[in-house]
């Protein structure tokens, strides 16, 4: 089987992302068996957003889809979590001031998202711009797991701590992708 990383960087960085956001998914999931639906109903709705970034770039690396499709699902779900998670159903914090920065900071990611992905031209993108998307959704899980591991609401505080740093793992992973065709495009010029 062929796959699209020749690098041993590529490769670790690919499997790094599946890896981590495996465990955290399956964490998750298990959350959820053991809360129940009820309560936790939002988090389906995420992981099977996260669970679809996981195939693609399973697909992607194994050559199954090109970057065109690759970057246009991804972005849609990714897009999809942020708006779900970040700006629709934000979780309560104890801090306004950290709940008003969180929220800035999503509006910008998603902003981002749209900006950079979107774009028909997306093969013109700096490294420095996919880079700033992980590192925006670093603070926005930072900012979180400081808030909820300082003021600790419920039982499902742990698995909200572990569901925070899917996303940024995933985007990781994506932004790896995405330099990494970057990068195979320079070198066949």
């Amino acid at each position: 089987m062929e796959v699209r990383f020749k690098k041993k960087s590529q490769i670790f960085d690919a499997g790094i992302t599946a890896v981590a956001a495996l465990l955290s998914v399956g964490t998750m999931i298990y959350g959820v068996i053991q809360l129940g639906i009820g309560e936790v109903w939002p988090e389906l709705v995420l992981n099977v957003c996260y669970i679809a970034c996981l195939l693609l770039m399973g697909m992607y690396f194994f050559k199954r889809i090109d970057s065109q499709p690759f970057n246009y699902w991804s972005t849609i779900f990714i897009g999809i979590t942020v708006l779900l998670r970040d700006i629709l159903f934000l979780p309560p914090l104890e801090s306004y001031p950290i709940h008003l920065i969180c929220l800035t900071l999503s509006v910008a990611l998603l902003i981002m998202l749209t900006y950079f992905y979107a774009r028909k031209d997306w093969k013109s993108y700096t490294k420095r711009n996919l880079w700033m998307l992980f590192i925006i959704d670093m603070v926005i899980a930072g900012l979180y797991n400081y808030v909820i591991a300082t003021n600790p609401v419920n039982e499902y505080t742990g698995y909200l701590l572990v569901e925070i740093w899917i996303r940024p793992t995933i985007i990781y992973g994506l932004v790896a992708c995405y330099t990494s065709e970057k990068e195979d495009m320079d070198i066949r010029r």
